[in-house]
């Protein structure tokens, strides 16, 4: 939602602005520069990224534009199903949630959280440190390091959508030069025409700059902005996750478990002391 209003105040800004100064709204609208700078910055985002990132720009653009699917009633779920396993092998044993890791699709546990069962990622994260946790002898720093490092690399991988579209919103203007410089040749060939003629392919040359500079800092660089906190929304989880499963390789029950992982979330979505009690106590 704010996607959408940030377009509609940053569009109404500049061009009523223009408009009240005398500006004519339609001498703006020139497709060929369009043609030109667009389709140049996109065949420039193809040319420096592989395939798998442009995949995975598309896949978070939606995130980017609508708003995260992160928030309370999701944490809710992650805290209630990392205690539903460490509550289960706190009463049955550790060993008695391998066939739970082995196959989450299968498990009575995850399958109570549909939500959260849809996110591969989420998921192999959580089934590969509890399988680690239950079959090796490691000390819980030496866990903590590890799923550091995981969770940093992810963080890496998550990133790199925005980092790719940020480079594209430093190429923009320089590609609204190129529409410009192209409009003046087209005005050189023209010279010795009427004035009027050149007037409006001076103007049209000149909206390929304004393009050019109003793309990238108007709506690509935001959005390469909003698609990092989307990265950093999602790593969150991860910290959770990791917070909870260091926490029980240290000794500590189920519940101040989840506490440890509670208190890792951004106060925004974090769920209330009470609401994780109630949540965990009414699966």
């Amino acid at each position: 939602m704010l996607f959408i209003i940030g377009v509609i105040v940053v569009i109404g800004s500049v061009a009523g602005g223009y408009v009240l100064h005398g500006g004519i709204l339609m001498l703006l609208w020139q497709p060929t520069e369009v043609i030109i700078i667009v389709g140049a910055a996109f065949g420039a985002f193809l040319i420096a990224n592989s395939m798998h990132l442009v995949k995975d720009t598309g896949k978070q653009l939606p995130s980017a534009i609508f708003g995260s699917n992160k928030n309370s009633a999701l944490y809710l779920d992650l805290l209630g199903l990392l205690y539903d396993i460490f509550n289960k092998a706190r009463r049955e044993g550790m060993m008695a949630v391998e066939a739970d890791i082995e196959s989450p699709t299968d498990s009575g546990i995850f399958t109570r959280y549909p939500k959260l069962l849809k996110d591969k990622r989420m998921v192999e994260f959580i089934a590969d440190n509890l399988r680690i946790l239950t079959t090796s002898n490691l000390a819980p720093h030496e866990i903590e390091a590890m799923m550091d490092t995981e969770i940093e690399t992810q963080l890496h991988e998550l990133s790199e959508p925005s980092h790719a579209i940020h480079r594209i919103a430093d190429g923009l203007p320089g590609f609204g030069i190129v529409a410009a410089v192209l409009g003046i040749v087209i005005t050189m060939q023209k010279l010795g025409g009427p004035p009027e003629a050149l007037g409006q392919s001076v103007a049209a040359a000149l909206v390929g700059t304004f393009l050019g500079i109003f793309l990238a800092y108007g709506f690509v660089g935001p959005m390469s902005t909003r698609m990092q906190s989307v990265a950093e929304e999602d790593i969150k989880m991860f910290e959770c996750v990791k917070a909870a499963i260091v926490a029980t390789s240290n000794g500590l029950p189920p519940q101040m478990a989840v506490e440890f992982a509670r208190k890792t979330l951004f106060s925004a979505d974090r769920p209330t002391f009470s609401e994780l009690e109630t949540h965990v106590r009414s699966r």
